[in-house]
């Protein structure tokens, strides 16, 4: 099984394809979709969906993974903006019949080192463990990506041992 995460931002969306075979995880592909802040917001919704398309064709993920959306109340524009990158994420899904899960971040930060309130330098470290990752990518947006996607084969696996989890 293929497992595409998504941490879906307008400048900077990281993303992170991982293969589970046999119990074991290995990293396919990860990176970063750039957007330039002056470019209109078409444009630069344009070139997240574009490069997620193409990121699909190219590595043929069975399922694809997204964080719940989380709306602080001192920043609401923030959530608005990212609605649209993930409608455009979520429409991608449906044009190409992958299945798309979502879940919350402290039940992401729970699967990957047991505590929900974890730091993301400590996801970024377990990621990197997990994954056998030498250099911890520049951007935590890419181990955000790849959490969501061993969070979800880790969700996975429990489900299919414990019925109804």
């Amino acid at each position: 099984m293929k497992i595409l995460g998504i941490d879906p931002a307008l400048t900077v969306t990281g993303y992170g394809v991982i293969s589970v075979e046999s119990g074991k995880l290995g990293l396919i592909e990860a990176g970063v979709i750039k957007t330039v802040a002056s470019d209109p917001i078409e444009r630069r919704l344009n070139k997240v969906y574009r490069s997620i398309s193409k990121l699909v064709d190219d590595t043929g993920p069975d399922v694809m993974v997204l964080e719940k959306i989380y709306a602080h109340y001192r920043h609401p524009t923030t959530s608005y903006i990212l609605g649209e990158v993930r409608g455009v994420i979520c429409l991608i899904c449906a044009h190409k019949n992958i299945p798309l899960f979502e879940y919350g971040a402290t039940r992401i930060k729970k699967a990957i080192v047991g505590a929900g309130l974890a730091s993301k330098g400590r996801i970024q470290r377990m990621v990197g463990d997990i994954l056998d990752i030498k250099k911890l990518p520049k951007y935590m947006d890419v181990t955000d990506a790849l959490a969501l996607a061993i969070a979800h084969s880790y969700i996975m696996k429990v489900k299919a041992i414990v019925p109804g989890q």
